[in-house]
């Protein structure tokens, strides 16, 4: 059994190591992707999407509508630029739309 620190921490501070002791990281980044993803595209953009998975570096979007798709091509790093920015450090270098 681990000993007991006396000492208080910040629950922001903790979740972290947590989450590295775990191994709940990568679930973790895919959560916060999803979760961005809204926020950033907007409704518009969600009610296309069917799927947001992030594997590696890489982030993997299915969409229902092929103009949409074509249409966010032409901004692919302007995308993965705002969702790095969002989420605070390089999750992503690399966006395939299908």
């Amino acid at each position: 059994m681990a000993k007991r620190q006396n000492e208080f921490f910040k629950l922001k501070d903790l979740l972290p190591d947590v989450y590295k002791e775990n191994k709940l990281t990568k679930g973790m980044q895919q959560l916060l992707v999803e979760e961005k993803w809204g926020s950033i595209m907007g409704k518009g953009v969600v009610s296309y999407t069917q799927s947001v998975t992030l594997n590696g570096k890489t982030l993997y979007i299915k969409l229902n509508s092929s103009v949409l798709r074509e249409e966010l091509s032409y901004g692919k790093e302007k995308i993965i630029k705002m969702l790095n920015e969002e989420l605070g450090e390089k999750f992503i270098s690399k966006l395939i739309l299908n």
